[in-house]
């Protein structure tokens, strides 16, 4: 099965399910209270999550409790290597497929309701005792959530006005039986679409579609300037698939959901209203978030009224450990095509790959694996380092090294760091410049230089030989052989 056969969840565990150790089930009764993410940390998290963790297969739990027809998916995207296997590429390639992608964009289309199938079953908010909490399984990460959380929701939304739509991936706490909270980051595109309809007094049309194909999860993650205002970020999805993302008319409000979705929440964002996210626990704490640590609840953030779910038959609920590889992958992978895009605009040939490091949870962390092949190279690498973080503004640390070192493995960028490195000449600090929300660190408590939350101090590490010496900075050379001949001895080891 290739690339272009998969266009939803369920292609997607079927391309899985080939593979020996990417995917597996369990039958034992878990509890959507905090026990799943306690679980799958310690069978395939990575990222930073409490350890013990390690890199692991995707799972599902087909017995959650008080939740009989629904089974649960964690960890679908928490392996480099799985995702490349469900794009049909290799894992050095992933941010190459997505930089073409977002350049051959493939427009979404729209389909007939009767032929979509996320709306197989249908709950309406208006029919009596409606409660969302009893037809989606509402788990919580931690015992310490704000609420149950749904933390893999492609939230669309259509300027009324343009017709311009924009799709996102959000932090959604469940606050009642039909209303959900959410968490806009500063500068989400749909968070303009939001507030231009409040301007005007206008609740927001809205859908939250769970369980989709992951070339839409990834493609959503898209920011700008790589993909600006108005770029509908579906047709990355499409044009890596080389087929458009189907869409249908939502039920019960004017927008549009992903056709072939588990389930899709439709409702509306209500012009003026706010609520504390974790109105429910008053504990100050919302959820666990990628850098490792748990978010502070916001005191004030918009809210949906719910006017409907629908769900395929059977439907799977598919969720996110926040500090995990999985998010690495979803938010990382477009943070390195969108650094290739512009570097590569700039100074062709000279970028040969990037990796959005785990340990910054694909945001705060990229290395830059770049060619110094002539003389006047030597100094570009460091202007390639000011483009990286143009093209993400929320990137805080860039470790820049030499065509020889292999970025994906963090031994060896700390050896170049270690040997190709000296602090006082080979370090850049770009103070001042705001960063990611969800840093604990720059904060006016942390560090002087700070004036107020949000604002970080960047960092260039040169971890590159200067062009002058690479004659000096030659890798030991070991005799090639032909391993055919220890295959059995190396395959064992």
């Amino acid at each position: 099965m290739n690339n272009t056969s998969c266009f939803d969840l369920r292609n997607a565990l079927k391309i899985l399910k080939t593979y020996t150790g990417e995917l597996i089930g369990t039958d034992e009764l878990v509890n959507p209270y905090a026990e799943i993410a306690g679980i799958y940390r310690y069978v395939g998290a990575g990222g930073t999550v409490k350890r013990p963790t390690r890199m692991g297969p995707a799972m599902i739990f087909n017995n959650v409790r008080e939740y009989p027809n629904v089974k649960v998916l964690i960890g679908l995207l928490a392996s480099r290597n799985r995702v490349a296997k469900i794009l049909d590429t290799q894992p050095e390639q992933l941010a190459f497929l997505l930089k073409n992608a977002v350049l051959t964009p493939m427009d979404p289309i729209t389909i007939p309701q009767e032929q979509a199938v996320c709306q197989e079953i249908v709950y309406r908010a208006k029919e009596p005792g409606f409660d969302i909490r009893k037809i989606i399984p509402m788990l919580t990460n931690t015992e310490e959530d704000a609420g149950p959380y749904i933390t893999m929701g492609i939230a669309y939304a259509m300027d009324e006005e343009t017709g311009k739509s924009d799709v996102t991936i959000h932090r959604l706490c469940i606050q009642g039986p039909d209303e959900i909270s959410m968490y806009f980051a500063p500068g989400r595109h749909l968070n303009l679409i939001r507030q231009k309809a409040e301007d005007d007094g206008k609740p927001l049309p809205i859908t939250i579609s769970i369980g989709v194909d992951p070339a839409i999860e990834i493609g959503t993650c898209f920011e700008p300037p790589t993909t600006p205002f108005g770029y509908n970020e579906l047709a990355v999805a499409g044009s890596i698939r080389k087929r458009p993302v189907e869409l249908v008319d939502a039920l019960t409000v004017q927008t549009k959901a992903i056709a072939n979705a588990e389930f899709v929440i439709e409702g509306e964002l209500l012009p003026n209203i706010r609520i504390k996210e974790d109105h429910n626990t008053h504990t100050g704490k919302a959820m666990p978030e990628f850098p490792g640590y748990t978010g502070m609840a916001q005191p004030a953030i918009p809210v949906i009224k719910v006017k409907a779910v629908t769900h395929r038959r059977n439907p799977i609920f598919q969720t996110v450990i926040g500090p995990s590889e999985e998010h690495v992958n979803l938010a990382g992978i477009p943070v390195e095509a969108s650094i290739l895009t512009m570097v590569e605009r700039a100074m062709p040939g000279k970028l040969k790959n990037v990796y959005a490091h785990s340990s910054g949870g694909g945001k705060y962390m990229a290395i830059l694996q770049f060619q110094k092949s002539e003389p006047s190279d030597e100094g570009r690498q460091r202007q390639a380092a000011l483009l990286a973080f143009a093209a993400f503004p929320e990137l805080k640390h860039v470790i820049l090294v030499d065509e020889d070192v292999d970025i994906f493995d963090s031994n060896d960028v700390l050896w170049a760091l270690n040997t190709r490195y000296q602090g006082d000449v080979s370090t850049v600090f770009i103070p001042g410049v705001r960063c990611h929300p969800l840093d604990p660190s720059q904060s006016p408590d942390f560090s002087y230089s700070i004036r107020n939350q949000g604002i970080s101090c960047k960092v260039i590490f040169d971890c590159t030989v200067p062009f002058n010496l690479k004659d000096r900075f030659k890798r030991v050379a070991f005799k090639e052989i032909d391993l055919k001949r220890f295959s059995s001895l190396i395959l064992n080891k």
